[in-house]
């Protein structure tokens, strides 16, 4: 008895001993899973494509396909013209022979009746005049010679007629390729299109994919910031050193400076967003704008709003194809979402030249004109600096 009242501390002491162990490994196992969930969760992140890098590689994909498409369509201009003049030269040519086809006709009937007559030794040698003689057979030379000319141009028409119809055929056949061709090349435009138009909708409508490119739009905008600020330190470093004066160079920004709301807009169309402070309805996140959206059409007029000169050109993450101009004394104006640029870097540009067309490179809601305004890399209200619109 005293045996066993000795066992059972023992025994329950070693019980536990063993819960405890028991709650230590599971406390273990439950810490490694949180570090398996973790580490997933990492790598999950690393895999995350950029939505701004999606979007920018769908949008140069579409670009490098419109381009193909417009040089495919090209193309397939130029062989259309080729089959239709060879075309005209075939009919003309079918036309030229009927008619030499028609007199090789009478003249093979008119030798017919010549043969069936007895021949031309008979016509020739018939009679005792020597002198109707000479003239029969220079006439007969005369004819033979007519004859043969009339054969050669006959056999000419025949080659020309032939040769047309064989190019026809081949430039036929190569039209049909550039047809299939550029059939290829739209399905693939539809495709990134409709891309694009799902991964626009997911950043419209799901609140995860709208605060990740609010997020990566704020993150492009301080780039864009870092940009205009390393332009505008190559600037101040530039002025220190004494050039010489570059014929046509813009006026400089004393004259920017004076038209604050007398610039004209830089493309037609509606004011789409102000300058400043937003807030999404559907979200409530906010958002500050440092430009003005122009609504405008696809291929509109893009045109400097004063003279300066081109500093930057090309794909920027968030804002498509960029254009920025220095007016001097560190005012620049930019030019987002262009479709295409027709001006490059160090170019000399006047008040209302065109520089660009419209697209929606970049954009998230369709063609439109992004600009701003900015005075030693602060962003000003555009529309303080545009004209009024009546």
């Amino acid at each position: 008895m005293i045996w066993a009242l000795v066992l059972i501390p023992v025994l329950a002491g070693a019980q536990k001993k063993e819960d405890v162990l028991s709650e230590q490994r599971k406390l273990q196992q439950t810490q490694k899973q949180l570090r398996e969930q973790a580490e997933k969760a990492a790598e999950a992140r690393k895999k995350e494509v950029s939505l701004l890098a999606e979007l920018e590689q769908i949008d140069q994909t579409l670009a490098r396909k419109k381009a193909d498409a417009a040089r495919l369509t090209g193309r397939v201009a130029r062989i259309q013209a080729d089959v239709a003049g060879l075309r005209t030269d075939i009919r003309r040519l079918e036309g030229r022979r009927a008619v030499q086809q028609s007199s090789l006709a009478a003249r093979l009937r008119a030798l017919y009746k010549v043969q069936a007559q007895g021949g031309v030794l008979p016509l020739v040698f018939g009679g005792d005049d020597p002198v109707r003689r000479a003239v029969m057979l220079r006439h007969l030379t005369t004819l033979a010679a007519v004859d043969a000319r009339l054969i050669q141009e006959y056999l000419v028409s025949t080659d020309g007629l032939a040769e047309r119809k064989s190019r026809e055929e081949t430039r036929q056949a190569e039209l049909e390729a550039l047809r299939t061709e550029a059939e290829g090349e739209r399905a693939d435009i539809d495709r990134e299109a409709t891309r694009r138009r799902g991964l626009l909708a997911k950043v419209r409508d799901e609140r995860a994919y709208h605060e990740r490119m609010v997020g990566e739009l704020t993150e492009a905008s301080k780039r864009l910031e870092a940009l205009i600020q390393s332009l505008q330190e190559k600037q101040r470093r530039a002025a220190r050193t004494p050039t010489p004066p570059r014929s046509g160079a813009p006026p400089g920004a004393v004259g920017f400076a004076t038209l604050r709301g007398v610039l004209p807009w830089p493309a037609e169309g509606r004011l789409a967003a102000s300058f400043g402070a937003q807030v999404n309805p559907r979200f409530g996140t906010r958002t500050f704008r440092s430009g003005i959206d122009i609504e405008a059409g696809e291929g509109t007029d893009i045109t400097a709003v004063y003279a300066g000169r081109v500093v930057y050109t090309g794909w920027f993450k968030g804002y498509g194809n960029l254009i920025i101009l220095d007016h001097g004394n560190e005012y620049y104006t930019l030019y987002a979402h262009v479709a295409e640029i027709e001006v490059k870097e160090g170019d000399e540009v006047r008040q209302g030249q065109r520089i660009g067309t419209v697209g929606d490179t970049g954009s998230l809601t369709g063609p439109r004109l992004y600009f701003e305004v900015r005075h030693r890399g602060k962003p000003q209200d555009p529309e303080q600096w545009l004209r009024q619109r009546g």
